[in-house]
C-alpha cells in the first residue's frame, strides 16, 4: 500500500500529547496518527469490543507477521 501525504491541523495540546506517547511507543508522530485512526476505524466497526482486546489482536497480528507465535497443543492436558 502506497503512502500519501495528509496534511491536518492539530492544536498544540493535541500535538504534544501525540509527541508524548509518540516517543513512549517508539513511533513517529506520523506513526502514532496513523495507529491511533487504524484503532478508532476498528473500534467504530466492533463496538462491542473492548480497546485493550483490539490492541492485542493487533499486536498478535504483528507477532504472527514476525513468525513469533508457536502452535496451540489442543486436547493436551
Amino acid at each position: 500500500m502506497a503512502n500519501s501525504v495528509l496534511p491536518i491541523r492539530l492544536d498544540v495540546g493535541l500535538k504534544k500529547r501525540l509527541t508524548a506517547k509518540a516517543r513512549a511507543s517508539g513511533r513517529t508522530v506520523s506513526g502514532q496518527v496513523r495507529y491511533y485512526a487504524l484503532l478508532a476505524m476498528i473500534a467504530e466497526e466492533n463496538p462491542d469490543l473492548p480497546l485493550s482486546m483490539i490492541q492485542e489482536i493487533l499486536e498478535g497480528v504483528a507477532q504472527a507477521k514476525q513468525g513469533l507465535l508457536e502452535p496451540y497443543p489442543w486436547g493436551v492436558l
